[in-house]
């Protein structure tokens, strides 16, 4: 039997599940394949293009070194090339490991070649979709405080004598200041573009097919090296004072103390469990701030793995929910930035240059608007998907549909994370430099994420009434005189008649 191995391009690791298998033989015929078909399906960041095919090139020159038969394809689809090289090889079995994403690997199992295929577990996550699966099977909730408790436990992270250290298993509360003052944010670790990467840049900007951004400067990781020099730095500049501010939103900061690693995580560059060491032995060894270290933990150990379980836990119709029924058509200024309400138009603007904005900036902001404007679900994952360094379906699916947009009607969170622009201006200055007045609910200043705000709660008041832990609001809405909900629901109609146009990718 000859075995051959095909390596995806977000499973880049020596020690992925299917080069581990064949181990233990030598000369191992490997492949990587850029299909051109695939980047067609979105129009994706020009970024997250020359990310992962300079990454896969940089990998396949490393795999060559550590004596690997490699062979690099660039082509329009994935089974031609594939075929070639099964038949110039004599391949009898195929290996890959299991894609993270469900599309995928229905694509893999779909084609039509000259030999076995072997799909082999992912080994990229702490958790397995069977042991996920044998943790939620049962429960009657699926709560992610829950899961992650129980990681830490499995996997002995920040745990003393089977108590969480420091007494609490979350320390959330102290990590939700707003800036105030002079921060001094650290620099981020970025990386000039060598010879590889100018060559991906270069065939990016050749693509005949829609894609969304800019693809210069490009500044990111693209080998298992440069990424853990970033994980380093982040250790070393920026975790102390990351808990503190996570939440925090500054024009001009792209990244404040965030850690930039979950685009090397993604395509495999880092592995969860070698971060999560690395800051627990960095808070034992330098005594760093209990809740910036765990709030990072939470987000890998927890946070992370529970979405990425989630989303092969659920059914396959989990893509299509919409709980609110919301059909607006995404507005045209989510691919420009050009919108007069300063808070979208600086994260749209920084996503165009970077592919990144932190987890507030995509929760709070721009899913929140998503949310109470009503508008459909899955054109706003598919933006998401098409526009971040980091997105993939796994991710993108549970954190969109679920987390942001509560298109699953509670599956993953317990209420929606609806919010007004007191919340905006409170953790960010973006109101300070807007044409609207963040206080108005009605009137020509009125800020949008005011009218839509309650709007939404009065549009889905039967709905909303039935989620516990949004009584409070409710009974703030039910104190509203008809006159102004007539005035909000006015205004909020008028601003789709005259806001929203068709958008621009289909």
């Amino acid at each position: 039997m000859t075995i051959g191995v095909w390596i995806l391009g977000d499973q880049l690791w020596e020690k992925q599940a299917a080069l581990q298998s064949c181990s233990h033989q030598e000369n191992v015929p490997v492949i990587l394949i850029e299909s051109l078909h695939h980047v067609r399906v979105r129009p994706y960041h020009k970024q997250k293009l020359v990310l992962i095919w300079s990454a896969m090139r940089h990998f396949a020159e490393e795999l060559c070194q550590l004596g690997y038969s490699v062979t690099y394809k660039i082509a329009e689809d994935f089974e031609t090339p594939l075929q070639e090289w099964i038949e110039a090889n004599q391949i009898t079995q195929l290996r890959v490991m299991m894609p993270s994403d469900r599309p995928f690997s229905q694509m893999i199992q779909s084609l039509k070649l000259s030999c076995h295929q072997l799909l082999i577990p992912n080994n990229h996550f702490l958790w397995s979709t069977e042991e996920f699966n044998n943790w939620a099977r049962g429960r009657k909730r699926l709560v992610m405080e829950d899961f992650y408790r129980e990681g830490r436990r499995r996997f002995q992270i920040l745990i003393e004598k089977d108590k969480p250290v420091g007494g609490k298993w979350n320390f959330d509360q102290e990590n939700r200041q707003p800036p105030k003052g002079k921060l001094n944010t650290p620099p981020a670790h970025w990386f000039e573009p060598d010879e590889i990467t100018r060559e991906a840049i270069a065939k990016v900007n050749s693509l005949s097919v829609p894609t969304y951004g800019e693809v210069e400067p490009f500044r990111w990781a693209v080998t298992r090296k440069q990424a853990l020099q970033v994980l380093y730095w982040f250790i070393q500049h920026r975790l102390k004072n990351f808990g503190s501010y996570q939440d925090a939103m500054v024009t001009g900061e792209e990244t404040m103390w965030h850690a930039l690693l979950s685009p090397y995580m993604n395509i495999g560059l880092l592995q969860p469990l070698e971060i999560i060491q690395a800051v627990q032995q960095a808070y034992e060894q330098h005594q760093l701030p209990l809740n910036s270290v765990e709030g990072f933990i939470r987000q890998v150990l927890g946070w992370r793995e529970y979405m990425h379980g989630i989303y092969h836990y659920v059914d396959a119709d989990y893509p299509e929910k919409n709980w609110f029924n919301h059909t607006q058509p995404l507005p045209e200024f989510f691919w420009t930035g050009r919108t007069k309400m300063n808070c979208l138009h600086q994260i749209l603007t920084q996503v165009q240059r970077t592919g990144y904005a932190h987890h507030i900036q995509r929760l709070m902001v721009l899913s929140n608007f998503a949310l109470i404007a009503g508008i459909s679900p899955q054109s706003v994952e598919n933006w998401f998907h098409a526009t971040f360094i980091d997105a993939y379906d796994w991710v993108m699916q549970t954190n969109v549909i679920g987390m942001g947009l509560f298109a699953d009607g509670g599956v993953l969170a317990s209420k929606p994370y609806a919010a007004s622009a007191n919340y905006i201006n409170r953790m960010s200055d973006y109101c300070k430099s807007c044409v609207y007045n963040h206080k108005e609910r009605v009137g020509k200043n009125a800020c949008p994420f005011n009218f839509f705000y309650w709007d939404f709660l009065d549009r889905h008041r039967e709905q909303l009434h039935l989620q516990g832990r949004m009584s409070f609001i409710m009974k703030n809405l039910d104190k509203m005189s008809q006159e102004e909900l007539q005035s909000i629901r006015q205004q909020a109609q008028d601003w789709h008649a005259q806001e929203i146009s068709s958008p621009k990718f289909g």
